[in-house]
């Protein structure tokens, strides 16, 4: 998924799936992403309009969410090769809203990177942790493609 402008925008445009979860990049900066997917009924469970949403959709955004930090660690983020090696989710409480996930670039070496990401989403009581994760991943720098 190579861009010409390097805008997350154009990633994630070009990515059929994250384009239709809606997924937006809200801040990026070396080693740290924040991406949201917001609240949509085509994301819940099948059950109640309450219903939570999909333990999927969290994984999905964990992964991206990873992706996105570790494309910061490379000369040219938005054309960066990496793929993921392993992801960890634990779900921590039902999600009923607007989803937000933090990650944080743990390691990046020449060929293998490790985050960890937080998602949040709105509760009754304000905004609660309802899922944390932890992604490795195959960095592809130069070369050693």
């Amino acid at each position: 998924m190579r861009t010409a402008d390097g805008d997350p925008a154009d990633v994630v445009a070009d990515h059929g799936f994250l384009s239709w979860l809606d997924l937006q990049v809200e801040s990026l900066e070396e080693g740290r992403a924040v991406v949201v997917v917001p609240d949509d009924e085509k994301l819940r469970n099948v059950g109640q309009d309450t219903s939570p949403i999909h333990g999927g959709v969290i994984s999905t955004l964990i992964d991206s969410a990873s992706a996105f930090a570790l494309r910061t660690t490379f000369e040219d983020p938005m054309a960066a090769d990496l793929t993921t090696t392993n992801l960890e989710v634990s779900y921590l409480r039902p999600a009923t809203g607007d989803l937000t996930a933090t990650a944080n670039v743990v390691r990046a070496g020449g060929s293998m990177g490790v985050t960890d990401v937080e998602v949040t989403a709105p509760t009754p009581d304000g905004e609660d942790v309802v899922a944390v994760g932890r992604t490795t991943y195959r960095l592809f720098r130069g070369d050693d493609q």
